[in-house]
């Protein structure tokens, strides 16, 4: 039995690509691992408020002495600290907004990157709270970055797997969507590459 935790995030909403394989994996995992529960975060349908002055002061302060709107905002992180803390498997789909993640996903990890709740500092180094996950990150991109010249300009990955690690979830497997802006023979072998690479990781998890 396993608990996966979806995470979709592209203003492309029904046609997003990583939206749509983030998705299938998710549920052909939970297919592999019966009993589980699937919650999905749907961050472009149900968009998350970008962190504001309550959500930091409120976050430093015991409840009873929150402001209801520092108690709103820090409810909100809690709900999402928990639904993390609570997956065995996490699935995140990304598409490259300006060489990096969409503003949605990157106000998800703006609320639960918590000190002291899923990491801390010890002995001047940081340690990641939020451990024993497996992540499957899934982006999507109109260049490739996988390689080549556009690589160094993948801060899209780069920065997930930065925050995913600064919180303790290292264990990750990634399966990108790329090259769709050169054409449709292009688009349509990204597509197969991913496909492939889905069923690979499949086959590994069974």
């Amino acid at each position: 039995m396993s608990n996966i935790l979806l995470i979709t995030s592209s203003p492309r909403g029904a046609e997003s690509l990583s939206a749509r394989f983030a998705t299938d994996f998710a549920r052909r995992l939970g297919q592999r691992h019966p009993g589980g529960v699937l919650t999905v975060r749907d961050l472009y349908a149900h968009p998350l408020p970008h962190i504001d002055e309550a959500y930091v002061v409120g976050r430093t302060l015991p409840s009873e002495a929150r402001t209801p709107a520092q108690a709103e905002a820090v409810a909100q992180a809690e709900t999402l600290v928990a639904e993390l803390k609570a997956a065995d498997i996490v699935v995140i789909g990304s598409g490259m907004i300006n060489f990096g993640p969409p503003t949605q996903l990157k106000a998800w990890f703006d609320n639960v990157t918590w000190p002291g709740v899923t990491f801390q500092y010890e002995d001047g180094k940081v340690q990641g709270l939020v451990t024993g996950k497996k992540v499957y990150l899934v982006t999507a991109s109109g260049g490739v970055f996988s390689d080549g010249p556009f690589a160094t300009a993948d801060f899209q990955s780069k920065y997930l797997k930065h925050l995913l690690g600064f919180i303790g979830l290292t264990d990750i497997e990634q399966v990108r969507v790329e090259g769709l802006s050169y054409g449709p023979d292009a688009a349509q072998a990204a597509i197969a590459n991913a496909e492939t690479a889905v069923q690979a990781l499949l086959a590994q998890a069974a």
